[in-house]
């Protein structure tokens, strides 16, 4: 994720006014009753059953909604609960529950333990649970400690800042959010540790009015921290450029339609290829025949230019953790090395029946979910090129600064992504800025047909990703790079 240079000065007076808040994995251990994590994990146990899990999470946040000069929501929440697991053969049972009492907790377990259809004879044996220490990340200012003010400030001066950029923009939206994350992982194979994680972010859409209709541009920014976030980043900068390029968006002609050579550009571009090829390289859905990637360890897949790397270790990046919600460390996995296919991503319980290690990458949505394969932060690697000779290398195309939302087909690998921000390229160099089109082609075809990449890797956007009803917080990015051809789907 690049950093702004400016700095919000009222933001900055208040942060070094506050001081800066150590982190613990072992503050998690407090959401239950220490006594009470083995006597539950040992009831889940229950007749027999092969495995048992608790998770335990505590959860704040709060957050701002601002809509057409006012505020239209400030909310804040907390959520607190366990969720409890139990493995027997091929069976898997599940409860959660609000009550941490030890009648609630081992009503749990019990619920859990039946579901799995345990069978096998009583166990008597409690599981020996030692803490581990989780690598956490430190918070320079707990969002809690800002007072709400302060976070209104923020959207009203975004506000003020993006009506002032031009008399075309006749709308603004803006939005603040923060959560901190206090999870407890323990189970029956002697797994005992937690995380402390906080995200805060920003977002801001503007709408500009014209003879084109009405056009939009936004910005959002958001990293796996605390309020320290707005010393590195200026809401005002980023009200400034979403406004601005709604009012480009106005001089804007219709998206050519038909296949041409496209160039993407760095950050944002990422959400292609979690998108596209990153589910399709989840473990779960391998298994499943759900992947066009299925079968194809060891091979060439891509062209030698693509390593494909998904990272939870990434020092304060939206998907960064320091433990996954099964126990397991964050790891930087490597799926797709100089166009080889070199790996999958893991949970624990799938990794454990292949007799490898987890990858870390067990995630679920909250307490009340089970856990499943999902990407942290997913990125193409950098290369040697530079963006203005990969730009120059076409003729006749379009280069992609910013791809919005989409639909993939993780079998097949084919997907359709809105063109957010694009522009047209003749002659090696950038021209017209286009009217939103849409990105049409295969993931599996997309990764073949990279012609260069670019020396000026970025991470996008926060963002959230949505699998089998459950969403979790990930981060992906790209350098700039070159496809040999999509489908461009315009009005031209």
């Amino acid at each position: 994720m690049s950093h702004q240079d400016a700095k919000d000065s009222t933001t900055q007076d208040i942060i070094t006014n506050v001081s800066a808040t150590g982190a613990s994995s072992r503050d998690a251990a407090m959401i239950v009753d220490p006594g009470l994590v083995e006597q539950t994990i040992s009831a889940a146990l229950g007749q027999g059953a092969e495995f048992a899990e608790l998770f335990a999470e505590d959860v704040k946040r709060s957050s701002v909604h601002l809509d057409d000069g006012r505020i239209e929501s400030l909310a804040s929440a907390r959520d607190r609960g366990v969720g409890i697991r139990v493995v027997s053969g091929e069976s898997t049972g599940f409860a959660h529950t609000a009550n941490l009492t030890e009648q609630g907790l081992l009503s749990a377990a019990k619920a859990a333990a039946d579901a799995a259809r345990t069978s096998g004879a009583p166990s008597s044996s409690r599981p020996t649970l030692e803490f581990a220490e989780a690598d956490v990340a430190s918070v320079g200012v707990r969002p809690g400690d800002i007072d709400k003010e302060t976070k209104v400030g923020l959207l009203q001066r975004a506000n003020e800042t993006a009506r002032s950029s031009g008399a075309a923009i006749s709308q603004v939206s803006a939005r603040y959010a923060d959560n901190r994350r206090r999870i407890l992982v323990a189970n029956s194979d002697g797994v005992l540790t937690g995380d402390d994680q906080t995200r805060t972010m920003f977002s801001i859409s503007c709408v500009a009015s014209g003879d084109a209709g009405l056009q939009t541009g936004s910005e959002s920014i958001g990293l796996s921290m605390g309020f320290e976030l707005f010393d590195q980043y200026d809401v005002e900068e980023l009200a400034r450029r979403a406004a601005q390029r709604a009012l480009t968006k106005l001089e804007a002609r219709p998206a050519p339609s038909g296949t041409l050579p496209v160039v993407i550009g760095p950050g944002s571009g990422g959400v292609l290829f979690h998108e596209a090829c990153g589910h399709g390289l989840e473990a779960d859905l391998v298994k499943k025949g759900a992947s066009a990637f299925a079968g194809k360890m060891g091979e060439q897949v891509a062209s030698p230019l693509v390593t494909l790397i998904d990272d939870g270790t990434m020092s304060d990046e939206w998907g960064r953790y320091a433990i996954d919600d099964e126990g397991n460390p964050a790891r930087r996995n490597v799926l797709i090395e100089d166009g080889v296919l070199v790996d999958y991503l893991w949970d624990g319980l799938r990794a454990k029946a292949e007799g490898r290690p987890s990858s870390g990458n067990g995630r679920r949505q909250s307490y009340r979910h089970l856990p499943m394969v999902r990407m942290t932060n997913t990125y193409l690697a950098g290369g040697q090129t530079d963006p203005a000779d990969i730009i120059g290398s076409v003729d006749h195309g379009v280069y992609v600064a910013r791809l919005g939302g989409g639909q993939v087909n993780t079998a097949s690998g084919d997907f359709v992504f809105g063109m957010v921000e694009a522009y047209m390229i003749e002659d090696g160099k950038l021209g017209a800025p286009l009217r939103e089109g849409q990105l049409i082609g295969n993931g599996p075809k997309v990764l073949q047909q990279i012609e260069a990449v670019g020396n000026d890797f970025e991470m996008g956007p926060p963002g959230t990703c949505g699998k089998d009803g459950q969403g979790v917080p990930v981060g992906d990015g790209v350098p700039t790079l070159k496809v040999q051809e999509l489908t461009i789907g315009g009005m031209a």
